[in-house]
């Protein structure tokens, strides 16, 4: 349970980043979104899901 809240800890602190630093860039990429098809964005984030998944299992199942 500690490395599950130590994670999720990070994890906000990474995604809070760009607000905290580059908010105006943050609205032109939000604005971006909205312009993406959806295909494209699915793509992406299957890709990214993918990538995830690889490295929680090299992390905890390879030793």
């Amino acid at each position: 349970m500690k490395l599950i809240l130590a994670t999720l800890g990070a994890l906000l602190v990474i995604e809070g980043l760009p607000y905290l630093l580059f908010p105006g860039k943050v609205k032109e990429w939000s604005q971006s979104v909205q312009d993406a098809n959806s295909r494209g964005m699915r793509i992406m984030g299957l890709v990214t899901v993918l990538a995830g998944t690889i490295i929680f299992y090299l992390v905890f199942f390879l030793k």
